[in-house]
């Protein structure tokens, strides 16, 4: 989903009308991908009031790179239940996605906004300012969703990225001897990153 520089968890409607002949024509030639859409699409037809019918079909179209469809399923979701937290989750996720970091940041802070010291959430949002190369920012995120989650290697790692950009290497140094002692693959790609940095000093 994003640069190797940055490790993520974490991956995330309203068709123009056609008439019954290309429906059946489209139907007909269906692929297995399509087939669940269309099925999914089905249900929502019929029940137009179903938030987690929306939600669903919104999964299905992130699943297949259809995103400007995802976002429209994920914001009728929302429409109808403003409590499904997740479909704003979804939305940032479908924004990041296609690269719009700025929108998936005002997303992700709204979904951080329902639980403020949520390990997840924050590391969504330090993902998303190392998009935008604020490293300042990024580090912050991380450090936080680290306080909340002390065994989050993930995290750790994107900190000692953020720390190597920033000019912090004894910081990023000591990321790498934790991630080492811990025996996690994650180690190696620190260390890459730290000689990389040095002998650019």
């Amino acid at each position: 989903m994003i640069p190797s520089s940055i490790h993520l968890k974490t991956g995330l409607s309203r068709l123009p009308s056609i008439i019954l002949l290309s429906i059946l024509i489209l139907f007909s030639s269906c692929t297995p991908k399509d087939d669940e859409i269309n099925k999914l699409q089905q249900k929502v037809w019929k029940n137009p009031k179903d938030a987690e019918a929306y939600m669903k079909l919104g999964n299905a179209f992130a699943r297949h790179q259809r995103y400007s469809e995802a976002t429209e399923a994920f914001k009728n979701t929302l429409a109808l239940n403003p409590e499904r937290e997740i479909a704003i989750h979804a939305l940032g996720a479908v924004a990041f996605n296609q690269r719009n970091y700025s929108q998936a940041l005002d997303y992700f802070q709204k979904y951080l906004e329902r639980s403020p010291k949520d390990s997840l959430r924050l590391y969504d949002i330090g993902n998303t300012y190392m998009q935008l190369q604020q490293f300042d920012k990024a580090a912050d995120a991380y450090n936080a969703a680290i306080e909340n989650s002390k065994v989050f290697v993930e995290a750790y790692y994107n900190l000692g990225v953020c720390y190597i950009r920033t000019g912090k290497q004894k910081e990023a140094q000591a990321i790498y001897e934790w991630l080492l002692d811990k025996n996690n693959y994650l180690a190696f790609s620190l260390q890459n990153h730290l000689k990389k940095a040095n002998k650019g000093n």
